[in-house]
This record gives structure tokens, C-alpha cells and sequence, in this order.
């Protein structure tokens, strides 16, 4: 019986039951279910869904070419995020200069916003922290024992240069974003345009294949004809699952937040990413719980580019669309904050990574500053606070996103400024390694603190 239980095609079944409820009350029989019930079904069948797209993803990489594959892992790693943000952008080019447009249009910020600060405040740190803990039992070559209050490092793979470079690309002009007249063409033509570069980068790099674990790997042992059919399967079923459950599950929220008195913008943006982000996260910890933390973290750093780069830029295309012509999704105020902030969040995040690596004593820092910057959020206090030059400041709504963004920015600076060399270095290993070079011993070695 347990063996059964650990069978791969187990998990598959049990993902897929996930998606059941949902589909057979609401898609099927058209039950009319309360606020709650609808949140929670529709939440656990994105969750599902989710799992069954990321081994859909990896199982596909047997069967295209690798470039391809990339594009594809790109779009099917934000689909979920995409599919709420895209509802709200829609709706917000429906009647564009009513309230409800301007309300619609926060959330499609909110949920973009929130899901690439997870990823980054939990995702991260959370994950560099249990494969700490785990490599007592796993023996993780990837951790490094080091004398010293929370010392230990994780060392990931210098094969990730190219990642970190363009998301640093991504982020420094993340900055300029909020500076326009909303996200427009440009920011999507430079933004989707970084990750087609990537793209192209990707395919001229040495490049040696993981061994896939788990279903993925009982999958790809399929005779080819089966093997495409149930990828091409998944990716459908998985699909329709989505777009049935997005719309109820982002509205659903919405009502049942309102029901507990906590505003729409809270709920979008830090519980509707967290049933999209779980699944992956999850899937990391399998991985380092199987001594694998190098994959579970390139899987994290590649997942934050192309939600910083596809999830922003193309949120025009789908609001000018709704629309019926070309318009620049708008911004606000607070919305501008929240971009500033979640470009500051990564761009400490990447002054951590440039060494290719990640102590817990960064690891605390990053969550830390996730948790504080969400408490702050969630519970609206304002703070006077006296600053030099300005006298006394009072930091709460948007005031409070730029104090926060300040930290980050200076905490990031000064580890930018003292691992200057490591980032110039990262710059020459990306370059090498698109020359095809694998003698790329002594800019690898440069990179170390």
C-alpha cells in the first residue's frame, strides 16, 4: 500500500482530485455556493492546476527543442499569476476613467506586485533556510559550514549568470516604470524584449540536462507518442481548470474580504499569489529535501525573471485590448509605490545573489524586511518619524512604500558597492558562457567573497 502511495502517477491523481470539487459544484452541476466555499474550491483547484502544469512543463522539455521550451516554461510558470492579472486588466479597459476601471486596474498591480514580493521575502529566504536545516540529513554539497552567528551559505550554480544579469536589467528599469504615464508600449517593448534577449542568450549557452526526479522523471520515461499526449493533456486540462476558477476565486476574494472589513487590494495582492506561488514552492522543497538545492533555486531566480519581465510588460497589451485601442494601464499613486518597493525588494535581492550564493544571515534579512514591510501593509499604522533636513515625516500609504523602498536601495547600494568586483564578474561569465567559452575558471573564482 505505501509503495503504491509513492508511486509517481499517485501524485498526478491526487493533484488532479484537487481540481474535482470545483469542477463538478460549480462548472458542472452550477451549484450556487457562499463567498467562502467558493474562495476555498476555487482556490485549491488553481492550486492543483498549478502542479499539474509545472510537470507538464518539465516533462515537455523531452520533446522540444531547448529554446522552446524555455518560452513555454516562461508563460506556464506566471500562467496562474498572468491569468488574475490579466482578468483585472481587462476589466479595467472596460469602462477606462470610472472608478471601477481605476479599482480594477490597482488590483492587476496589487496581485503582480505581491506575487513577485513572495517569491522573493518567502520564496527565497524560506528556501535557503530549510536547505540549511535539511543538509544535516542530506549532506547538500551546496552548503558551505562556516564559523559565526548564522554563517552558513548556500553556494548556488555559476550556470545562473545569465539570469541574474538580465533581472538586474529588468529591475533597474522597473524603477522608470512608475515615472511614466502608466505601464505603456515602451515598458512592454523593453521588458518582453529583455526576456526574448534572454531567450536568445539561453540558446547559445553551454548547456548540460538535468536529470529530472519524480513525476516529471516517470513521465519522461514514456515512448514518445504516449509522452506528448500527456503533457499536451495536462497542459489542457490544467488550462481550463485556470480559467474556469480564476474569475470566482479573485471575486471571491474581493467579497470576502470586504465581509471582514479588509480592503480588495490586501486580499489580491497577498492571498491570491500565494495559491499560484505554493506549488512551485513546494516543489522546491522536494527538491532540496532531495539534496538538490542548486535546481530548486535556479527554478526560484528563473520564476522572479519572468514574472518581472512577462507579468508586467504584457498587462498593457491585454488592458489596451479590453479598450479596443492603445492605452497605458494607470497608475496612481500607491500603485507607483508598490512597483518602487517591489523593484527595491529585488534589488537586494540580486546585490545578495551576485556572489552566487546566500548566508542565513541574508536569508533572515530578506525575510525580515518582507515581514516587515507586510505587517506595515496590513495593518495601515503610520508612523512620525523626524528626519533630517525634512523635520517631521509621517510614513504611512504611499509614504511608507518609499521609506521602505529607501532601505532597500541603501542596504542594496552598499552591498553593490562592496561586491562590485563580484557583479563585474558575473557580467564576464554571462559573456563567456554566450561565446560558448567553458574556460571560465578564473572570472567564476572572482566571483567569491
Amino acid at each position: 500500500m505505501l509503495r503504491r502511495l509513492g508511486h509517481p502517477l499517485t501524485a498526478v491523481f491526487g493533484a488532479a482530485l484537487l481540481t474535482v470539487p470545483w469542477l463538478a459544484l460549480h462548472t458542472v452541476f452550477g451549484v450556487d455556493l457562499a463567498t467562502g466555499v467558493t474562495v476555498a474550491l476555487s482556490g485549491i483547484a488553481v492550486l492543483g492546476a498549478s502542479f499539474l502544469l509545472a510537470w507538464g512543463a518539465e516533462t515537455a522539455e523531452a520533446d522540444v527543442p531547448r529554446a522552446f521550451a524555455l518560452a513555454i516554461l516562461a508563460v506556464l510558470a506566471v500562467a496562474p499569476e498572468y491569468a488574475v492579472d490579466a482578468l483585472y486588466a481587462w476589466e479595467a479597459g472596460i469602462n477606462p476613467g470610472s472608478p471601477e476601471s481605476a479599482e480594477a486596474a490597482s488590483l492587476a498591480v496589487a496581485n503582480m506586485t505581491g506575487a513577485n514580493r513572495i517569491l522573493i521575502g518567502i520564496g527565497w529566504s524560506a528556501i535557503a533556510l530549510f536547505t540549511v536545516y535539511r543538509a544535516r540529513d542530506t549532506g547538500d554539497e551546496a552548503v558551505e559550514s562556516r564559523p559565526g552567528f548564522l554563517a552558513d551559505v548556500v553556494r548556488l550554480d555559476h550556470g545562473i549568470a545569465t539570469e541574474i544579469l538580465f533581472l538586474f536589467a529588468a529591475t533597474v528599469f522597473a524603477f522608470f516604470v512608475p515615472l511614466g504615464a502608466g505601464i505603456g508600449a515602451v515598458d512592454m517593448v523593453v521588458l518582453v524584449g529583455l526576456y526574448a534577449a534572454y531567450i536568445f542568450v539561453a540558446m547559445n549557452s553551454p548547456h548540460e540536462d538535468e536529470e529530472q526526479i519524480g513525476v516529471p522523471a516517470y513521465l519522461q520515461s514514456y515512448r514518445r507518442p504516449k509522452r506528448i499526449a500527456t503533457t499536451l493533456a495536462l497542459f489542457v486540462f490544467s488550462g481550463v481548470v485556470i480559467l474556469a476558477a480564476v474569475e470566482p476565486f479573485a471575486h471571491g476574494l474581493e467579497a470576502l474580504g470586504e465581509s471582514v472589513g479588509i480592503p480588495s487590494f490586501l486580499m489580491i495582492q497577498w492571498v491570491a499569489p500565494l495559491a499560484s506561488e505554493s506549488p512551485e514552492l513546494i516543489v522546491v522543497a522536494y527538491l532540496v529535501n532531495k539534496a538538490r538545492a542548486t535546481a530548486g533555486f535556479n527554478a526560484l531566480i528563473s520564476s522572479k525573471l519572468n514574472q518581472w519581465t512577462l507579468l508586467i510588460g504584457t498587462l498593457v497589451l491585454v488592458y489596451s485590448l479590453s479598450v479596443g485601442t492603445y492605452a497605458p494601464l494607470p497608475l496612481d499613486t500607491h500603485q507607483m509605490g508598490e512597483l518602487w518597493l517591489t523593484a527595491a525588494q529585488s534589488y537586494f535581492a540580486i546585490a545578495i545573489l551576485v556572489t552566487f550564493s546566500i548566508s542565513l544571515r541574508e536569508a533572515v534579512a530578506l525575510l525580515g524586511l518582507f515581514l516587515a514591510q507586510f505587517v506595515y501593509s496590513v495593518t495601515g499604522l503610520a508612523v512620525t518619524l523626524p528626519v533630517p533636513g525634512l523635520g517631521a515625516v509621517t510614513f504611512d500609504g504611499p509614504t511608507s512604500l518609499v521609506g521602505f523602498s529607501v532601505v532597500y536601495l541603501v542596504i542594496g547600494t552598499a552591498l553593490f558597492v562592496r561586491r562590485r568586483r563580484q557583479l563585474a564578474a558575473v557580467v564576464k561569465l554571462s559573456a563567456r558562457r554566450v561565446r560558448g567559452d567553458h574556460g571560465a575558471t578564473e572570472v567564476s573564482a572572482a566571483v567569491e567573497d
